[in-house]
């Protein structure tokens, strides 16, 4: 149901998306025509129809929620990007920011005057505001930071002190704290006097008077009790808690198996630093898998589907030229058997159905170790009982597919020779598949690499060169 009503509002997106299209492509294309025409009477109709087609563009755009619109701009070409930006209201363009992808997020910071980035950043929280600053210019940046309180620049300095990846990146400030020595009702009064909370919050933390953390009250304890009770009866007094220094993918972890919405953040002092949040933690894991399957081919993270060309292309020059290397090196494997490939045609159009089920084991298993290493799973206690099991998973799959191809080969060619080749390099070939999938994100993690980085064509070129040298070397045993 829920997979449905997200469809359905990508579907409402995509449509808006058109439209707005539509309203700017006849906009240029009146403005052609009154270009061509003299009249003053002309031109004046021409700006008002244009005028009133940018008027409508706008008022779309302003009821859409930030990452709708950043879903928006995300999906449109450079041209078209600028000009939906320019109708953007100052005042929401930082919220949108937010949302967008790093690449989008800095070409259209290059095309925002400094002054309007300003006037952005005057409407985001300290955290968001932080997170934004690493793709800001230095002098914007300094100009946005004399806007702020003294608070407000305590806090941002503090988020930009911790590295990425760890929870003191990803906390917010925005939190309500209690005393342990009040009441329930005072308590409830409280939150009535502020009038405005938190949009994520399931429960408010305990602190002492020199904001020491102390426990959290839930907002069920806070409702389902006395109001005559004190925090300090009813609140849990051992929480979980996130140090400001923890790594986010322990975070991450926790989440997940403990269904948390939200968590306390403290300093190395104890003090009560920040807060946890549930949607931080979902975005943090939405930018690492999208990361993930971008460094797995080699790509960057922050290259932009419709950045200029030349730019793409040079970011996809390394990896090509490492797999140039490799696609060379599995030639000549296959240049060596050119005599048994002469003898036997059937060879080459076999060839790559070894490779291909090969590539797709190792995927397999390096996708399953990459997420154990992300989760601390894999350690040099666990890790010969990984490497076993994913063997013993190939040879079970080796055996059973590897008939099945070897007989499928037989019915095709009547060769009973080829089929067992075919049959005993797909087993060797699995093998080798599983065993490069657990050690090439292991030995990079090891080697303080990011395990992710290029492992599919690493794997692409063991298991393609080893697959065309077992098939081939078997072939030239046992057929000639």
């Amino acid at each position: 149901m829920l997979s449905d009503k997200v469809e359905q509002h990508h579907r409402s997106l995509q449509a808006q998306l058109d439209e707005m299209v539509e309203l700017l492509d006849k906009q240029a294309l009146e403005r052609e025509i009154s270009l061509r025409q003299t009249g003053a009477r002309q031109d004046l109709v021409e700006a008002l129809v244009s005028r009133q087609q940018l008027a409508e563009v706008q008022r779309r755009l302003d009821r859409l929620h930030p990452a709708d619109v950043a879903y928006v701009l995300e999906r449109l070409p450079p041209e078209r990007r600028r000009q939906i930006w320019t109708l953007v209201r100052p005042e929401r363009r930082g919220a949108i920011l937010i949302e967008l992808a790093d690449a989008v997020r800095d070409n259209l910071i290059a095309l925002t005057a400094p002054g309007d980035l300003v006037l952005a950043a005057e409407h985001l929280d300290s955290d968001q505001i932080a997170d934004l600053v690493p793709s800001l210019p230095a002098d914007t940046v300094l100009a946005i930071m004399s806007t702020l309180d003294s608070r407000d620049r305590s806090q941002v300095r503090e988020v930009l002190a911790f590295p990425e990846g760890t929870v003191g990146a990803l906390m917010e400030f925005d939190m309500v704290t209690v005393r342990e020595d009040v009441a329930l009702d005072v308590v409830l009064r409280y939150l009535r006097r502020l009038g405005e909370l938190p949009e994520v919050v399931d429960q408010l933390f305990v602190v002492d008077r020199i904001g020491e953390f102390k426990g959290i009250l839930r907002l069920k304890d806070l409702l389902t009790h006395d109001p005559e009770h004190l925090v300090g009866e009813v609140m849990i007094r051992e929480p979980l808690v996130f140090s400001t220094d923890d790594p986010a993918r322990d975070a991450v972890a926790a989440f997940e198996r403990y269904d948390l919405v939200s968590a306390p953040v403290v300093n190395l002092h104890e003090r009560l630093t920040g807060v946890l949040r549930v949607d931080a933690v979902m975005d943090f894991m939405s930018e690492a898998a999208e990361n993930e399957r971008l460094r797995q081919v080699g790509l960057r993270e922050d290259e932009d589907l419709f950045a200029p060309m030349w730019r793409s292309t040079r970011n996809r020059w390394p990896w090509l030229a490492i797999n140039l290397l490799t696609a060379f090196v599995a030639s000549r494997v296959i240049g060596v058997f050119e005599g048994t490939i002469e003898r036997l045609v059937a060879l080459a159009t076999l060839m790559p159905i070894v490779a291909s089920l090969g590539g797709n084991t190792g995927n397999q298993t390096i996708a399953l170790v990459v997420r154990g290493l992300a989760l601390d799973q894999i350690n040099r206690a666990n890790v010969l009982h990984v490497v076993g099991k994913e063997v013993g998973i190939s040879i079970v799959n080796g055996l059973l597919w590897g008939a099945v191809v070897g007989l499928v080969t037989v019915f095709l060619y009547g060769k009973p020779g080829i089929g067992l080749v075919m049959a005993l390099a797909v087993v060797l070939n699995l093998l080798i598949a599983s065993v490069a999938g657990v050690f090439i994100p292991i030995v990079l993690h090891a080697r303080g690499r990011d395990p992710v980085l290029g492992a599919s064509v690493m794997l692409t070129f063991i298991t393609d060169a080893m697959g065309f040298l077992i098939f081939l070397g078997l072939a030239a045993v046992l057929l000639t």
